[in-house]
């Protein structure tokens, strides 16, 4: 494991925000959905791709909070510039689970 400084994390903005609608990502190249999250008045909304159609129906995503990096610069990612990264974590199986706050909270709030 490389260890960073704390002055390293601190630089990582991870805000919550929520998403709002969830597209089909056919171009991509593995099976992903596009994300559209609002992360409140401050950001704003950004979209993002996340490879995570094996446990999420859009249904299910719609309205649920997530954990993202928004300071990244944009990626392209096929068509489409990803303006966030939708933090998750892998299961034994290589399955994505979200990041996600266990109550509401505002859109924008920093992990602190």
């Amino acid at each position: 494991m490389h260890e960073i400084t704390w002055n390293e994390f601190t630089q990582v903005e991870l805000r919550v925000g929520t998403i709002e609608r969830v597209e089909a990502f056919p171009e991509a190249r593995r099976p992903a959905y596009k994300l559209f999250i609002d992360f409140g008045e401050t950001l704003g909304k950004r979209k993002s791709s996340a490879q995570i159609t094996d446990l999420y129906t859009p249904e299910e995503l719609v309205g649920k909070q997530i954990l993202a990096v928004v300071n990244f610069p944009p990626k392209q990612i096929g068509p489409m510039k990803s303006e966030c990264l939708v933090t998750g974590l892998y299961r034994d199986d290589n399955r994505v689970v979200l990041v996600s706050p266990d109550m509401p909270v505002p859109n924008g709030a920093k992990l602190g």
